[in-house]
C-alpha cells in the first residue's frame, strides 16, 4: 500500500486535499496528514498543499522543523506542490516584503499588477476562479487531460523560474503565467487540483500513479 504524507504546517485547504486523495486512491492508498517529520520522511508521496501568505508558510515551516525533510522529498520522492507548494519552491517572494522560499529553484513570485498591461484598466486581483492552463510539455500528470483544460484558481501572486524550461503548464490573465511546473520526481502547480473537479481529481489520480 502507498502511504502519502500530505504536510501539514497549520495553513491550507488541508482536509479538501486529504478527501479529494482518498477518493482518487480508493484502498491501495494510505493517506496521512502530519505535521511530523519523521512521518513525511517515511512516506512514499509527498503533497505540499498550503494557501495564504508566504511568510506564514516559510514560519510555520520553521516552527514545525519541516524544512529539511521538506528539501529532501523535493530530492527523492514524487512531490506535488498546490498554491503555496509551488511558491515556496522559489528562492524569494516579494510577499510580505520580501520572503525567502525554500530555493529549490532559482526564481521569483512576483504580484499581479495593478493595472491590466493591455487595457491599463485596473486588475482585479487576487485571480480568482476557473481559468485554463496550457501544457507547456507532456508529462505523465497530464495523461488524460486536455490541453487548455480548465482549474480553479485563487492566488496573488506568480512565479516565475529562471529556467522557462521548468515550466510544464501556463495561464493567461492579463499576462501569462507559470501555472505548473515540473522536474525529475517533483510537480508543481498554482492551481488547485482538488477544487477542480474531473480534471483536478485525474491529476490527482496520475500522480499517485506516477513513478518518476
Amino acid at each position: 500500500m502507498k502511504q502519502v504524507a500530505i504536510i501539514d504546517f497549520g495553513m491550507g485547504n488541508l482536509r479538501s486535499v486529504e478527501k479529494a486523495v482518498r477518493y482518487v486512491g480508493g484502498e491501495a492508498v494510505d493517506v496521512i496528514v502530519t505535521p511530523d517529520p519523521d512521518r513525511v520522511a517515511a512516506a512514499d508521496r509527498v503533497i505540499f498543499p498550503g494557501q495564504g501568505a508566504i511568510g506564514d508558510c516559510m514560519a510555520q515551516l520553521a516552527a514545525h522543523r519541516l524544512e529539511p525533510c521538506v528539501r529532501d522529498a523535493i530530492r527523492g520522492k514524487p512531490f506535488l506542490g498546490i498554491c503555496i507548494g509551488l511558491q515556496a519552491l522559489m528562492e524569494e517572494s516579494e510577499e510580505d516584503g520580501g520572503t525567502r522560499g525554500l530555493a529549490a529553484f532559482q526564481g521569483r513570485v512576483i504580484r499581479f499588477p495593478r493595472r491590466n498591461p493591455a487595457t491599463g484598466g485596473r486588475l482585479k486581483v487576487p485571480h480568482m476562479g476557473w481559468n485554463q492552463v496550457r501544457q507547456a510539455k507532456p508529462h505523465p500528470l497530464w495523461q488524460g487531460i486536455d490541453d487548455g483544460e480548465r482549474f480553479y484558481f485563487v492566488h496573488s501572486y506568480y512565479v516565475t523560474p529562471a529556467d522557462p524550461g521548468l515550466a510544464a503548464g501556463s495561464t493567461d490573465y492579463a499576462l501569462r503565467f507559470t501555472s505548473a511546473l515540473a522536474a525529475g520526481n517533483l510537480f508543481a502547480v498554482q492551481f488547485h487540483p482538488e477544487k477542480s473537479q474531473r480534471p483536478g481529481l485525474r491529476l490527482l489520480r496520475n500522480f499517485l500513479d506516477w513513478r518518476p
